[in-house]
């Protein structure tokens, strides 16, 4: 199996490096490798709660302050706990089920129960 990434612009796998770049055989694109090898570095970035505390998959959490849900009238509440958590990239790293439904919350509005 290659280890050259897809191609991020037509997305098909016909990619080969040449130099510093990716090239792509079948619509010409060219990327830099060195843009590559970072976004990979994010994927096992340290997610880390308001305390400092290093968070994974399945902990539990509880909300420090009352959070307001984008586009609804709910609001999360402080003290609130969550179970069973899932670290996701992106802007809001934690995915997680309550009462209220699914939500993406961010690390920095929670600490490790």
């Amino acid at each position: 199996m290659s280890t050259t990434p897809a191609c991020p612009q037509c997305t098909l796998e016909n990619t080969y490096p040449d130099g510093a770049n990716f090239v792509c055989g079948d619509c010409g694109f060219e990327w830099p490798q060195a843009e590559t090898a970072a976004t990979g570095e994010d994927e096992d970035a340290v997610v880390k709660d308001s305390n400092g505390q290093v968070l994974k998959d399945g902990d539990a959490v509880v909300l420090i302050k009352d959070l307001k849900v984008k586009g609804s009238s709910t609001v999360l509440k402080m003290g609130t706990k969550v179970k069973s958590i899932r670290l996701v990239g992106g802007d809001h790293e934690v995915d997680c089920k309550m009462d209220g439904g699914s939500f993406m919350l961010k690390a920095c509005f929670l600490k490790k129960a």
